[in-house]
């Protein structure tokens, strides 16, 4: 079953956006890393290790569904 030219635009610009916010969460991180650390600091560096880390999964993820629908579409498996 063939899918649509739309729907691969779809899930090619949800991989796009989800690799562009995990890269917003790494700039986030690192300048957090980039500074004198007291302890709140240091809270948010952390928590912007966990940001990044859930921001690169939703990547990973938008990715595998997009690979996933090509292989169907051009091998179809």
């Amino acid at each position: 079953m063939a899918i649509d030219q739309a729907k691969f635009d779809e899930m090619q610009a949800k991989y796009k956006a989800a690799v562009d916010a995990w890269v917003e969460a790494i700039r986030r991180e690192e300048a957090l890393a980039s500074v004198c650390h007291d302890e709140a600091k240091l809270d948010a560096w952390e928590n912007a290790s966990f940001l990044e880390e859930a921001a690169r999964n939703k990547a990973k993820t938008a990715k595998c569904d997009y690979e996933a629908a090509l292989r169907q579409e051009l091998f179809n498996f």
